[in-house]
Parts: structure tokens; sequence; C-alpha cells
């Protein structure tokens, strides 16, 4: 797990570095500007920023890890960085104002949960266990966003979202771990209706996806 970094991981993690740079400082602010230029609302367009980046950034980045790393090292070194890189425009009140908000720091969740997920997918040795939990965070959530954006306008919860969720959390988790992973995206697309103060969906999705298949895999391996 903390094994040292090949020339090749430390090469490909500098470019998803700056795949994620690109995605959440150039594009997503590109994207804000004409959509708020062709008269959208600014809360709208930031949100449907924040969806583009879960999938873009973290469910990419997410799908190229298990094909080349084998220390988690690079990846512990690049999820450090990006919280911090996004948690210090909150302190310093300096906003990237075209995909985070003054209300909360939920995208700082989402990095801290991809990075502990993954994590744990080293240190079981099974990578698939913690990238589908991250896709049902970046993509099923992201659809979700898109959903109830083009609904409602708003950052809202709505089952409609939920269902749009879970047709891609369910399929996902049948094809990449079996009746488990079907099972926790279906868990998953429901528990991302709920939010517990600080506790957001960007925490209670991996989390309950990860968790669904470690007990599978532990208790039931047969099932997938």
């Amino acid at each position: 797990m903390f094994n040292m970094p090949s020339p090749m991981e430390m090469g490909v993690s500098t470019l998803l570095f700056l795949w994620v740079l690109f995605v959440s400082l150039l594009l997503t602010r590109k994207t804000y500007y004409i959509w708020v230029r062709r008269g959208m609302a600014h809360n709208v367009a930031v949100y449907y920023n924040r969806k583009i980046i879960h999938i873009l950034a973290g469910g990419v980045v997410a799908v190229i890890v298990p094909f080349i790393f084998k220390s988690y090292l690079p990846i512990l070194a690049l999820v450090t960085v990006l919280a911090v890189g996004n948690y210090l425009p909150h302190q310093l009140k300096r906003l990237h104002h075209w995909y985070q908000v003054e209300e909360n720091m939920y995208e700082v969740h989402f990095i801290i949960m991809w990075g502990a997920v993954m994590g744990l997918g080293f240190l079981l040795d099974n990578l698939i266990i913690a990238v589908l939990p991250i896709l049902f965070m970046s993509v099923g959530d992201g659809v979700t966003g898109f959903v109830r954006n083009i609904l409602f306008s708003r950052r809202t919860k709505s089952w409609w979202g939920n269902l749009a969720m879970a047709c891609f959390c369910i399929p996902a988790g049948l094809a990449l771990y079996g009746l488990a992973g079907a099972l926790a995206g279906a868990l998953a697309s429901i528990v991302e209706k709920f939010e517990f103060g600080p506790i957001d969906d960007n925490i209670t999705v991996p989390l309950i996806g990860f968790l669904i298949l470690y007990s599978a895999t532990s208790t039931f391996p047969l099932i997938y």
C-alpha cells in the first residue's frame, strides 16, 4: 500500500492532477461564464459545475487508478493537495465562485471521502470495492444533480434525482460486483436523499456503498 511508487505512477499522478486542475479551474470556469451570459442563474450554473467536477474529476480519475497504481502514496499526495486547495479559499474568503459556495464545503468532503475510500481499497488489496462506491458518489450523484437542476433549477432533494441515480448505480454495481454491487447501488441511491447536519451525501453515499460491498465480500463471497 505504502510502497514507493514507480516512475510511471508518479508521471500518471501528475497528469491526473493537471487534469483535475483543468476541469475545476479552467473548464468549469468557462462553462460558468458561458451559461451566465446566456441568462442562467448563478446558483444553477454553480450546481451544474459541481456535478461536472464530480464526474470528470472524481469519476474519471477513480476509473484510471486500478489500471495504473500499485502504491497509494501518489494518490494520498494528490488527495491531500486537492483537499487543502479547496479548503483554503473558504478560509481566506476567496472562493472559486464558479463551483464553490459560502454555505458549505461539500467539495472538500468529496475529496476526503474519495481518498479515504480509495485508501481502504488499497489496504484490502481490492480496488473495485473502492472504485464502485466512488462512482456512486461521483457519477451517480452527478446524474442526480443534473436531473434535479433541470427540474427545479436549485439544489434540492427529490426522488426523481434518486431514481436517475439508481438507473446508473444499480447496473454499474451489478456489472462490477454482481448482486452485492446492485444492492449497494440501490441503497446508495436511497441514502443520497438524506443529509444529517454536516454529514452530507458525499460522506454517506460512498460509506454505505463501501460497507455493503465489504460486508458482502466478507460474509457472502459467492453472491458477487
